[in-house]
């Protein structure tokens, strides 16, 4: 081919990074394709949707000890001064750490407070409690609660957590393949012999690695000569076979610079040249419908380029958010000069001298491989700067550790299914935000709010002397805050039995007559605030009901809880029991609300969170569940 078609032609621009970026992700259009795959291969993978737990665990009560089972009012005469004998096989029998305990028993003692008399009789001097030493069914995982969202990098713990809770297999996204050509006349392997003007060929490795840390799949393209019949013929059956190409080298504007010419033919250039130091010479196009990112040879320029461009398609396709380092405030120990009009990305050493981070610039050339090597972190100099004096407070991108991305919106208060709901579809809206939830009861989540230890509570606390549910809470135990009350959830609440309510069960008075096993929530709860209602109206004490003192933490624990008993019954809300295939026997309608801080509520992410809760696609979804009613008209009560 003439090289003469592809003579030098200068014309590398000074585009803002970012604006180079936006544009190259507009352009960026590559659905995604989901693949299923065994938990045992799913490490680090990214799952494609959220996925919930098939089975509880433990799925039955199980010792937590190695001791002797035993049903605890039968031990309540024990005293050290008296000691009490039982039979084996009537009074108690011998459980293993992991094993069931047989249903007429409701306590472990554990072996160490076990004396042996015979092969039939022990002797113990402390009486047991209801259920202590045994892990209730849905301790740890509770079936059909959400595992982990869409989005979320599979790790070695969350293996166990998927098999645990009999999955198996999971989706994830397929891995976005990647196509790494080097060029250039100069590279030779790492395994080749050296002369003068030749290079190692080491930087495809390296990207190949970034990739990879990414969630990509790369494909490292022989080298590839500096001949432009040579790159187009490795260019086109490229984008056949991959989503992305990166061509190293030839991105500038020299006489044997292709890479530009070649991509111009093929398809459209975006950008030939960002305002940065170092990686101003990059190339950003299409070509057949795939993006191609042409970088620098000098492999800091590479490294730098490969990160602002092809990281975050990497991340759009596989809908996660784009990585962002720590960041540490630092004195600067020199001088850093720059240039106006341009990004400067300076290699730092950082240490702690006398009770204060000091920085000092590595070597800017951006063919030092080593300088990021060893660099502690990447000072960021602004295109309008002209540099920093010495003893300047900076801030530092931190290159060790690298940080993992925590911008979560923190809930606590109430459970409820639509939370985890939120979160997924909140994720899908701004990839860099989810929910972290504890699910605590509507008091401990107000109480959070009031301790600034939250930015979301939900709550759903009724007062019985106006039954009104929140304000009146909110009022007198925030009244020095300024705090914004958000309908939310109109919900169901009622009694969950099991399937076809074999025991008849109609009302709270039932509980009691019929003696079932009834689980409560926590203290706090405004399911227990409820309940205690529904027996104060009925004439009931607590005592009446058996089981009472039995607390979870969530609907789905209680009505985990009910499935696996006959006899059993608890209160709770119309999408826990069918997600449980239980019977519900309405008993109240509710409003659960969302507490926040005023400061919270008027933030970015207040404001995308109600966007979200507000949007008709997800109320909707949420509706869909059945039992809710979403307050879309309700207004914001500032308190």
């Amino acid at each position: 081919m003439d090289h003469k078609k592809y003579k030098r032609k200068i014309y590398l621009e000074d585009k803002p990074r970012e604006d180079a970026k936006n544009e190259l992700l507009a352009a960026f259009e590559l659905p995604l394709e989901k693949e299923i795959v065994h938990v045992r291969t799913s490490l680090g993978r990214v799952t494609a949707e959220p996925v919930f737990a098939a089975t509880s665990m433990p799925h039955y009560h199980a010792s937590a000890m190695d001791g002797i089972a035993v049903n605890a009012e039968d031990t309540y005469d024990a005293h050290e001064q008296r000691p009490l004998r039982l039979k084996q096989g009537e009074q108690f029998c011998y459980v293993d750490t992991g094993n069931a305990i047989p249903s007429h028993f409701n306590a472990v003692i554990m072996i160490e407070h076990v004396d042996v008399i015979d092969e039939e009789t022990i002797e113990i001097i402390e009486p047991a409690t209801p259920w202590q030493h045994i892990r209730p069914i849905g301790e740890d995982i509770v079936q059909e609660e959400m595992l982990f969202p869409q989005g979320h990098r599979i790790r070695p713990a969350d293996m166990g957590a998927l098999l645990a809770a009999q999955v198996t297999h999971v989706p994830v996204a397929k891995k976005p393949a990647v196509t790494i050509i080097p060029t250039g006349n100069e590279l030779v392997s790492a395994d080749a012999s050296l002369s003068s003007g030749r290079i190692i060929e080491f930087n495809g490795t390296v990207f190949a690695g970034f990739i990879t840390e990414w969630g990509g799949e790369p494909i490292l393209h022989d080298i590839v000569k500096d001949e432009p019949d040579k790159l187009k013929e490795a260019l086109l059956k490229a984008v056949e076979t991959s989503d992305i190409v990166v061509v190293n080298a030839g991105s500038s504007a020299g006489s044997k610079d292709f890479t530009v010419h070649i991509i111009n033919e093929l398809g459209t250039v975006f950008t030939h040249g960002v305002a940065t130091r170092p990686g101003k010479p990059v190339v950003l196009g299409k070509v057949k419908n795939k993006i191609i990112v042409g970088v620098p040879g000098y492999p800091v320029s590479a490294y730098l380029a490969l990160e602002w461009f092809v990281r975050p398609l990497i991340c759009k396709y596989l809908q996660i958010p784009e990585p962002k380092r720590q960041t540490l405030q630092v004195k600067l120990g020199r001088r850093i000069v720059s240039t106006m009009g341009a990004e400067d990305f300076v290699r730092m050493n950082i240490g702690y001298v006398d009770g204060q981070f000091v920085a000092n610039p590595l070597t800017r050339a951006a063919g030092v491989t080593m300088s990021l090597v060893r660099a502690d972190g990447l000072l960021v100099v602004p295109p309008d700067e002209l540099g920093y004096e010495q003893g300047d407070i900076v801030k530092v991108e931190l290159l060790k550790p690298v940080e993992e991305i925590k911008n979560a919106v923190v809930f606590s208060g109430s459970h409820d299914l639509t939370i985890d709901l939120l979160s997924s579809f909140l994720k899908q809206q701004r990839t860099e935000m989810k929910i972290v939830s504890s699910h605590v009861g509507s008091m401990a989540g107000l109480m959070a709010i009031r301790k600034g230890e939250a930015h979301v509570a939900g709550i759903h606390l009724l007062d019985p002397e106006t039954k009104q549910y929140n304000i009146t809470y909110v009022k007198k135990l925030l009244a020095s805050q300024d705090v914004i009350l958000h309908p939310f959830l109109k919900r169901k609440q009622g009694f969950m039995v099991p399937e076809g309510n074999p025991l008849g069960i109609t009302s709270v008075s039932d509980l009691a007559v019929k003696n079932l096993d009834y689980t409560n929530r926590q203290k706090g709860a405004g399911t227990r605030i409820l309940f205690d209602l529904l027996l104060e109206e009925a004439g009931l004490s607590p005592e009446s009901i058996n089981g009472y003192e039995r607390e979870m933490f969530s609907h789905l624990s209680v009505a985990a809880e009910v499935k696996g008993n006959r006899r059993g019954a608890g209160l709770g809300i119309y999408p826990a029991a069918k997600a449980m295939n239980l019977e519900f026997i309405p008993v109240a309608d509710e409003s659960y609300d969302l507490l926040m801080s005023k400061a919270f509520f008027e933030s970015e992410k207040g404001k995308w969170l109600i966007a979200a809760i507000q949007s008709p696609a997800f109320q909707a979804e949420v509706e869909k569940i059945g039992g809710y009613t979403v307050a879309s008209a309700g207004e914001p009560i500032e308190l």
